[in-house]
């Protein structure tokens, strides 16, 4: 590890930390630390960056704000890649605004909306980067990713580079050609479509109060724990179950959303599994139904 930090530095690419504590980069404010983690400032950094940790076969993952992710007590072993500021840009011409992977996925709703620009209002709610919402075709409302990307630009796991457009990027629910090819999406543009500025603002805000109310982001948490079933909603099956309440050490499922759980502080990741397995067996005594968890787990179990 010592020689690949070497060479890391050596290339000059952004940040390197060694046994970096995850839980300050997760929502969930929950994980270990990581051996070693990147923070490249541009394509040419991450491509030289992924480079070298094929070369010395050091596995990796990316991580952007951490919503979404449960990280492991034992932390990761190997490289967390996390995108720099450099990747953290907007531009908007005409009716597609291309963004930055670790953009703000809430930010790009607020901007596009103050541009005219509709398409974008089932994110103001979701946290997250543009990175992370197109790798996991992140939606709301009744839209999502897939209805508005116009390409990414990604970066494949030995340096190689691609732009594939919307259909080569294989969406589905809450899934991308990424959970089958890794690489590391840098940059996204979105075909928009010009609209009313209040209506958009207004819709923009009648979400954000509608999650407001509904859910407990107040607190950590990491949004929805489980993907809603065929024709059905995982929150509903959860609370009909009588499941609000239940807890685990510091670990809760929310009495305000039964979908999101919630760290009431020291709760850990064992502790979180332990309840997404009691409520998935739960489900499944009571409705036949197995509920498949949405989040995305990290680390060493």
């Amino acid at each position: 590890m010592q020689q690949l930090v070497a060479e890391l530095q050596e290339a000059g690419i952004g940040h390197v930390r060694l046994n970096e504590p995850l839980a300050g980069h997760t929502t969930w404010k929950i994980g270990g630390p990581a051996d070693l983690m990147i923070i490249p400032e541009s394509d040419g950094e991450l491509a030289a960056a992924l480079t070298l940790l094929n070369r010395h076969d050091v596995p990796w993952c990316a991580l952007g704000r951490g919503s979404n992710t449960l990280v492991s007590d034992k932390g990761v072993r190997g490289a967390v890649i996390k995108l720099g500021d450099g990747f953290d840009d907007v531009r908007f011409d005409g009716e597609t605004v291309s963004a930055g992977a670790s953009y703000s996925f809430i930010k790009l709703s607020v901007m596009s909306g103050k541009e005219g620009l509709t398409g974008l209002e089932f994110a103001g709610g979701i946290p997250g980067t543009v990175g992370g919402a197109v790798y996991m075709n992140a939606g709301a409302h009744g839209s999502d990713i897939s209805r508005i990307l116009q390409s990414a630009d990604i970066i494949w796991e030995d340096g190689s580079r691609a732009v594939l457009g919307k259909d080569e990027m294989e969406f589905s629910y809450r899934h991308s050609i990424l959970h089958e090819r890794k690489g590391i999406v840098t940059r996204a543009v979105f075909r928009l479509a010009n609209g009313d500025r209040k209506e958009i603002a207004a819709a923009l805000a009648s979400f954000k109060d509608r999650r407001l109310r509904t859910q407990p982001l107040q607190m950590a948490c990491a949004g929805s724990v489980f993907r809603n079933p065929p024709n059905d909603h995982a929150a509903r099956l959860i609370e009909a179950a009588g499941l609000k309440g239940l807890r685990e050490g510091a670990a809760e499922v929310s009495q305000l959303h039964a979908n999101f759980i919630v760290n009431h502080g020291g709760a850990k990741a064992e502790d979180v599994l332990t309840l997404i397995r009691r409520v998935q067996l739960t489900i499944e005594q009571t409705y036949g139904i197995v509920l498949v968890p949405e989040v995305l787990l990290l680390g060493e179990r």
